[in-house]
């Protein structure tokens, strides 16, 4: 069984409405949306990830004849199970691009179909979206503070599941960062792979020294050492007697690497150990339960670091673990649809995003409105499946990162800092959005 494809990797109560609909022969359009009710803490924006894991699996979702006969012994209707049999998504999806900059109550995605169709995406659409976004929202925040460094993703070990670890490697380069320890997120997304050693491999040798030059002899190329198992300055010191054996030999030890320890101190002690010693182009790289305070504290002291390994406060998410991230019905039979819950209202209707910027080319404010409504400004929402079958092109992870860095160039700098800004970023609602609101309102108060 393909999870990537399987239409069970869903709710029960999915399939428990899909039966409710498909009984009472109810086919009509729907359009749900998803977006995020409020910010994590002390996020002032979030990055959208993940679109291209959710058209493939829209595309190729269906149920295959081992579900549909575990179903059965489940107690699903055998007429609702022949329905599920020849099941495909036949609608239409509109979203944000990846790399786009976004906030709450926007909605970031949209899909319109029968209503059993849409509703079926529901539990698997959060589940890939609401991830990578979290984690491109978290990684960019260190792309902010460290704009000018070498940034890795470490966090395999870490993270929650092999999906999970693969989609935050994804979802980090997409924020800015160069790189990831992951190898199959390396051969899978074509991100550049990056990595070192273990202090086991030192620990392993009897002479330190002897460790370095056995694990550069046997792995020649892009050498990086890990030199704190010990005594971190006496090994940067060993570093500077093994260079030229090493060079000797056409190896070049590219960078050592710290991961414990008072990094601030330890990198300016062995920035000068290298130095002294002739390895001025050897670069330091330090990680080791680094979140994105520590990285502006390294970088505000201008210690002499030149990239980081970042592992479980990203893969994680640690300060802010979850979004409240919702998958909404907005319009059923050409009719506007709206949740009046407590402290869980949404708007009502089939929405578009439009973002205006000042003379500047600065995010000045973005208006939710209908989706008919037409504005002199930037519509975020643009189709990319049509009936079922999709249409957004493929893009490139450096093409995704590119528009991630260029959305961050125009955000405007109050929100570039790791602290809720004041004010907010505004997000206004369209006229004809508050008066549909409103008279739906007033029709439920008469109900």
């Amino acid at each position: 069984m393909n999870p990537d494809k399987s239409l069970l990797l869903t709710d029960l109560y999915e399939l428990t409405m899909m039966q409710g609909y498909h009984y009472h022969k109810m086919e009509g359009i729907a359009t749900f949306e998803l977006f995020v009710r409020k910010l994590p803490k002390n996020r002032n924006f979030l990055l959208f990830a993940g679109l291209e894991q959710l058209l493939c699996f829209v595309e190729n979702a269906h149920f295959d004849e081992e579900e549909i006969d575990w179903l059965a012994q489940q107690g699903l209707k055998k007429d609702f199970l022949e329905y599920l049999r020849t099941f495909r998504f036949q609608g239409d999806i509109y979203a944000m691009a990846e790399g786009t900059i976004f906030f709450p109550f926007e909605p970031i995605l949209r899909v319109t179909a029968p209503i059993a169709q849409a509703q079926i995406l529901e539990s698997r659409l959060m589940n890939i979206i609401h991830y990578q976004t979290l984690i491109a929202s978290k990684a960019i925040r260190f792309s902010l503070v460290a704009p000018k460094k070498n940034l890795v993703e470490f966090g395999l070990r870490r993270a929650h599941g092999a999906e999970a670890s693969l989609f935050a490697a994804r979802a980090s380069f997409i924020a800015g960062f160069s790189g990831t320890s992951n190898v199959l997120a390396g051969k899978m997304y074509s991100i550049p792979i990056s990595g070192t050693m273990a202090h086991s491999f030192i620990q392993a040798h009897d002479v330190e020294e002897m460790a370095f030059y056995n694990y550069a002899i046997a792995n020649p190329r892009n050498v990086t050492i890990l030199i704190d198992t010990y005594d971190t300055e006496r090994a940067a010191r060993y570093i500077v007697k093994l260079a030229p054996k090493l060079k000797e030999k056409g190896i070049t030890i590219e960078a050592v690497r710290l991961d414990s320890g008072d990094l601030d101190f330890l990198s300016r002690s062995v920035r000068s150990i290298l130095d002294s010693g002739g390895l001025k182009n050897t670069k330091i790289f330090v990680s080791g339960s680094l979140d994105e305070y520590k990285l502006e504290k390294l970088v505000s002291s201008a210690a002499p670091i030149d990239g980081f390994g970042i592992g479980t406060s990203l893969d994680t998410s640690s300060d802010s673990p979850y979004m409240d991230c919702v998958y909404k019905l907005q319009e059923y039979e050409g009719k506007p649809r709206r949740k009046r819950s407590t402290g869980k209202a949404t708007w009502p209707g089939t929405k578009q995003v439009f973002r205006f910027f000042n003379e500047n080319g600065t995010f000045e404010k973005d208006l939710v409105c209908l989706a008919e409504e037409e504005y002199p400004a930037y519509p975020l929402l643009q189709p990319v499946m049509s009936k079922g079958k999709r249409i957004y092109p493929n893009e490139t992870l450096i093409e995704i990162q590119k528009r991630t860095m260029s959305n961050l160039e125009k955000l405007p700098s109050r929100l570039k800092t790791l602290q809720s800004a004041q004010p907010p970023y505004p997000v206004e609602f369209s006229p004809p959005l508050i008066n549909l609101r409103d008279k739906l309102e007033r029709e439920e108060l008469q109900m």
